[in-house]
């Protein structure tokens, strides 16, 4: 009885008192009893996929949103803990569920080289950068087709569970787990500096930040967690092939960040739940056809034209506002600031009790 007050109050005290947070808490209720209420096959494997993506689309947004290091080779990571997995799963005949975790760590060691190798680069040139390696990569692979498959990749994997309800739910909790993870690191000390770095490197080193080690440690973390979704990728299709390091997947990861809102984590991973199933949903209409790429562009400049910011910040804006005294959120019927009792609204900012 003590841990459900305990969880009750924390409910209370900590969620319900924000649209966003309580948002969140119904989104994840609903992704966790989506099987057991609406079991359709292909329903399962989209969100399954989308789940996946997501993710990927997080680990993107620590590096670029919170350090500015916008990386258009993105997919690198994703298809280096995708290769990893599958060969050594194939090769070594080693189980899915010890590959994923060595094609996690492959990748944050590629994400380490490469961030040591872009370190001096900025803006455009370390964006230009980032793109040739996914290139090489697969230069790489198709120089040794034997190994690699060449054009037609490796196939034939295990899958993690036997079940489409199993690799859901494997998918599905790996995707909230490491998404939170990923959120408290960016919520923590360590993301205030990679904000810091983002807005100004000179003076985040002047003030005695090794700026150097913070952009290393984020291109390790994030290539570990892109590794681990392309792992996961792999063995849920059955197929790690040359698409895993294609460039459109790269610039596909982009748009995610950026119609979602960037340097949040949960943005990228909103702008997956909804395009994905969008561009599929409509790839099922004959009448659309090819013009669904074309709706799908649509949409998505509408949002960069009035939400310049991203759709959750935007969304977050619409349902709460920032108490001016002490920088805390509030749903915007509250007149009086939650926590420190100033006005959340109107002319009047003095103080007043609760």
């Amino acid at each position: 009885m003590y841990w459900l007050r305990r969880g009750w109050a924390e409910l209370r005290n900590e969620v319900f008192v924000l649209p966003s947070r309580t948002l969140v808490l119904a989104w994840v209720v609903a992704l966790l009893a989506l099987p057991l209420v609406y079991g359709d096959a292909y329903v399962m494997r989209i969100v399954t996929m989308t789940c996946i993506f997501a993710i990927f689309a997080a680990s993107w947004d620590l590096l670029a949103g919170y350090t500015g290091q916008v990386n258009f080779g993105h997919a690198l990571f994703f298809g280096a803990g995708a290769y990893t997995s599958a060969l050594l799963s194939l090769k070594l005949g080693l189980s899915p569920w010890a590959t994923i975790w060595a094609g996690a760590a492959v990748a944050l060691f590629v994400g380490f080289v490469v961030g040591y190798l872009c370190l001096r680069l900025r803006g455009s040139y370390l964006s230009l950068a980032t793109l040739a390696f996914p290139l090489i990569a697969l230069g790489i692979l198709f120089a040794f087709p034997d190994f690699s498959g060449g054009e037609l990749g490796v196939s034939g994997l295990r899958r993690l569970t036997l079940t489409p309800t199993g690799n859901y739910y494997v998918a599905a909790l790996s995707m909230l787990v490491i998404v939170f993870a990923l959120w408290a690191l960016a919520d923590s000390r360590f993301g205030i500096v990679l904000h810091a770095i983002r807005d100004d490197e000179v003076a985040a080193r002047a003030s005695g930040i090794n700026t150097p080690r913070y952009k290393l440690m984020v291109f390790a973390v994030a290539g570990a967690a892109a590794g681990f979704s392309g792992a996961l990728f792999a063995h849920y299709l059955r197929v790690a092939g040359p698409s895993t390091l294609e460039v459109a997947l790269s610039f596909q990861v982009v748009i995610w960040g950026i119609f979602g809102g960037v340097a949040t984590i949960y943005g990228p991973v909103a702008a997956v739940f909804i395009l994905y199933p969008l561009t599929e949903w409509l790839g099922s209409f004959r009448a659309f056809g090819e013009l669904r790429l074309l709706i799908f562009a649509i949409i998505v400049l509408l949002v960069l034209l009035f939400m310049p910011r991203g759709l959750t910040p935007w969304v977050r804006d619409k349902i709460e506002t920032q108490c001016p005294r002490c920088k805390q959120r509030n749903g915007t019927w509250r007149k009086i600031c939650r926590l420190c009792g100033a006005a959340v609204s109107g002319e009047d900012l003095s103080y007043k009790p609760r």
